[in-house]
């Protein structure tokens, strides 16, 4: 059994998880001790602990700690996508690339302990000195979902430990073992006691402590938007600070102008690759009239030649659902999206292969409108909807129609109209000719409406949520 790593120490558990394949159901991947409340609290007051030491650390000190872990990260790159893969339905080629990505994480905020921690300013006042001090805010609980295991962690983990505060990491249940692979590669890192540590359990457990502990000075955490609210609520009245990346359901809206096989790519890339996995994957197709048909009907073609299978197996181009639980929330959605009127053209069928594992083909609704419950709630799987608009400005009203808005993409030839799409769509991240999905990781990332709350993720806009501020005056001699 994979045990939980706390103050420095591997520490086993009563309770343990089985790690089942989505792509083979009987390939259980092995057992992950599951911790408990009392667990928790001690991974915390660990943190507590090393808090003033890692605080007071030298930005030499956190630098090598940062890049020893990015280094190895990337010279395993292969063995962690294929964990990736084996525990999640990813692809094996999505899944080694985001294990790569998740080591250059490693080492961009590793460079990021040398910035400077002191902003100096003249004062206003003659004989006053001024300057403003950014300093760690203290212990940070990490939570994660399950559909990007590492890259997720690394973006939350690295900042928080680079500028010198200390982690409690709660990864999501259905993925322990690439979190424990990457638990296990900071174990070794050098860091002290304490530092970093990592809690394998339960939302309702584990969560509920580090979400309701004064001790954990602010809590990151990347997930549904009704679990994001409820817990930025808890947070809030214990007077913590909170970074919240929540839900998405973003439009990619497709023009008369646009070239057909280039829209196609992108809606199929991000509508589908990853099974739907991605707050940020293209789930509204809004398509005006012109294109519309031709759109599709190239779609609908390339969607039934799209490989389903083992998540890593070679020619797979879309792996498994995640698993039974999210599969039958997928087919309720299908279902939903016909009792509504919604035509279901192309796929929604569970697969059965070689493999027992939780498939199901990428599905296409049309004849959609933006007031379905399938246009307006987050599905997390491989089923997108046309909506047929008469111009741009209906795409952009419809586009903006939304409880979220986290990324937003567009397809068009039309400079004039792209500058205006980028200044007036209500997303925090605008993609032109591009997919809603795929965001460089020295970037910022962050959403508006129901998707975000707090400072941006990822780049140096993290610094907001990870250090606080401190102005200090003083006479001078």
């Amino acid at each position: 059994m994979r045990k939980n790593f706390i103050a420095g120490e591997w520490r086993d558990s009563t309770a343990s998880t089985e790690n089942k394949n989505p792509s083979d159901t009987r390939d259980i991947i092995d057992l992950y001790a599951r911790a408990d409340c009392e667990d928790a609290e001690h991974a915390i007051a660990a943190a507590k602990q090393a808090f003033k030491s890692w605080s007071e650390s030298s930005p030499l000190q956190r630098f090598e700690c940062l890049d020893v872990i990015g280094t190895e990260i990337i010279a395993r790159k292969d063995e962690l996508g294929d964990m990736l893969a084996r525990e999640e339905g990813k692809t094996l080629k999505e899944a080694t690339a985001e294990a790569h990505r998740a080591g250059h994480l490693f080492k961009f905020f590793a460079a990021q302990a040398y910035s400077p921690d002191t902003d100096g300013y003249r004062s206003l006042r003659d004989g006053v000195e001024l300057e403003v001090r950014r300093q760690p805010i203290g212990v940070v609980g990490v939570i994660t979902p399950w559909n990007f295991p590492l890259a997720i962690p690394a973006w939350k983990i690295a900042p928080a430990l680079a500028y010198g505060n200390t982690v409690v990491f709660k990864p999501a249940e259905l993925v322990p073992g690439s979190a424990w692979l990457l638990g296990e590669i900071i174990s070794r890192a050098g860091l002290p006691e304490g530092v970093f540590n990592l809690v394998m359990g339960s939302g309702r457990e584990v969560g509920e402590v580090m979400v309701n502990s004064p001790d954990v000075a602010g809590l990151t955490f990347t997930g549904s938007t009704t679990i994001g609210r409820a817990i930025g609520a808890k947070v809030f009245a214990r007077g913590g600070r909170m970074q919240l990346e929540m839900g998405g359901k973003n439009p990619l809206i497709v023009l008369d102008d646009a070239d057909l096989e280039k829209a196609v790519d992108c809606a199929i890339n991000r509508a589908y690759f990853s099974t739907g996995k991605r707050c940020t994957a293209s789930s509204r197709l809004i398509v005006t009239t012109g294109i519309h048909d031709s759109f599709v009907a190239a779609l609908s073609k390339k969607m039934a030649s799209l490989v389903t299978g083992d998540a890593r197996a070679p020619e797979t181009e879309m792996g498994p659902v995640v698993s039974e639980e999210q599969l039958k929330i997928d087919e309720e959605y299908l279902q939903i999206g016909k009792d509504e009127g919604a035509t279901l053209a192309v796929g929604g069928e569970r697969l059965e292969k070689s493999l027992p594992g939780y498939y199901l083909s990428p599905a296409l609704f049309v004849g959609t409108s933006n007031q379905m419950r399938l246009n307006r709630e987050e599905i997390f799987g491989p089923i997108a909807a046309v909506i047929e608009v008469g111009d741009y400005e209906e795409a952009l009203a419809v586009a903006n129609d939304a409880d979220y808005g986290l990324s937003a993409g567009i397809m068009t030839r039309d400079t004039a109209i792209q500058r205006h799409f980028v200044n007036n769509i209500e997303a925090g991240m605008a993609q032109v000719n591009l997919p809603t999905a795929g965001m460089d990781f020295h970037a910022p990332f962050t959403g508006k409406k129901g998707s975000s709350f707090g400072p941006p993720e990822k780049g140096i806009y993290c610094r907001e949520f990870f250090t606080g501020v401190k102005v200090v005056h003083a006479a001078t001699c």
